[in-house]
């Protein structure tokens, strides 16, 4: 599917095939390839052939690079389906294992929450955030979700704001404030005959609405392409017509994170970088029937790397690794410009 390829355009069914297909071809990208396949799925109304994606992959035998999300997922899905008793039982498991990753906390709590069981959701965005967020001042993007999904089941619980609900409030950077797009009345305002109250509603449902459409109308990231010093050195010997694209291995790193940077200066979200190796570069050129050494290719290859689950965000997390692979953090490497 391309990522600007509307919703409602997509023919779920076969979309889930083609992942599955792709998963073959791709033993090595299988665990992301099959949970959009899972996904695609689950919107297509087809659950349990979503729940034998997440059996396959839970029982391949092959390390999963994120079980607890499977499992995660796994649940949630089941319990839409009338398997309530399996569904809360590997809830219960995902929460006694703590997974350091926030997709699992928030893939649970909201299934709970979703089911009306709204203090064993509290309950669990609160464990995700004190396993992963503690005291903080500054918590990492990817656990914003559990802070905003705690700061909506708490407004419907009827619970005084606390420190995490506060900081909520000050990483959430739509117009419309987190008070108002969780104010359980809100509901109401819908059969209200007063114009302004409802204007009001249109105005924070189009700003929840343009959140959702920037999560959803790219499902893999904007990526550049990087390349290893050794993998650069190599591509380059044998193929010297990209020597153009190429000069040298610390004018490569340069680029990229100019490129990144001016992406992101022109509002374009969700960005990565994927990394290349000359095997699996000169496999894509085979299949699409190119020489490696045509510069257009390059690209492709980064658009089909990152659809395969390949790409690391941009920019890294504060205090995280640079993503050029020296070692160094990245605020005081490529991130100190």
């Amino acid at each position: 599917m391309r990522p600007d390829t509307p919703a409602e355009n997509v023919d779920h069914t076969a979309e889930a095939a083609r992942l599955e297909r792709t998963a073959g071809l791709y033993p090595e990208d299988a665990e992301h390839l099959l949970l959009q396949a899972a996904a695609h799925r689950e919107l297509a109304g087809d659950r349990p052939g979503a729940t034998a994606l997440y059996d396959r992959l839970l029982s391949s035998g092959e390390p999963l690079e994120n079980p607890h999300l499977v499992r995660a997922l796994k649940a949630s899905n089941l319990w839409e389906y009338d398997h309530e008793a399996e569904a809360r039982a590997i809830i219960e498991g995902v929460r006694t294992a703590a997974p350091r990753h926030p997709a699992p906390w928030v893939i649970v709590a909201e299934s709970l929450e979703s089911h009306d069981e709204l203090q064993a959701a509290e309950e669990t965005f609160t464990e995700g955030l004190r396993l992963l967020v503690g005291d903080t001042t500054e918590p990492p993007q990817s656990t914003h979700p559990l802070l905003y999904g705690r700061h909506r089941v708490r407004r419907m619980l009827g619970a005084p704001h606390d420190e995490w609900d506060a900081l909520a409030d000050t990483v959430h950077s739509s117009s419309i404030s987190l008070d108002e797009l969780h104010d359980p009345k809100r509901i109401w305002t819908l059969g209200s005959d007063n114009p302004a109250e409802l204007k009001a509603e249109i105005t924070r449902l189009r700003a929840e609405l343009g959140a959702y459409r920037e999560a959803l109308s790219r499902p893999f990231p904007v990526a550049i392409l990087h390349w290893p010093a050794g993998e650069l050195a190599e591509l380059v010997a044998m193929y010297p017509s990209l020597g153009a694209e190429y000069p040298s291995h610390g004018e490569h790193l340069a680029t990229i994170e100019a490129s990144l940077r001016e992406l992101s200066a022109s509002g374009t979200g969700n960005l990565g970088i994927v990394t290349g190796t000359v095997p699996s570069y000169e496999a894509f050129a085979a299949s699409e029937g190119t020489s490696p050494g045509d510069v257009s290719l390059l690209p492709q290859y980064a658009t089909t790397l990152a659809a395969r689950g390949r790409a690391v965000a941009w920019p890294p997390e504060r205090g995280d690794g640079c993503w050029c692979g020296s070692g160094a953090v990245y605020e005081g490497c490529h991130g100190a410009g």
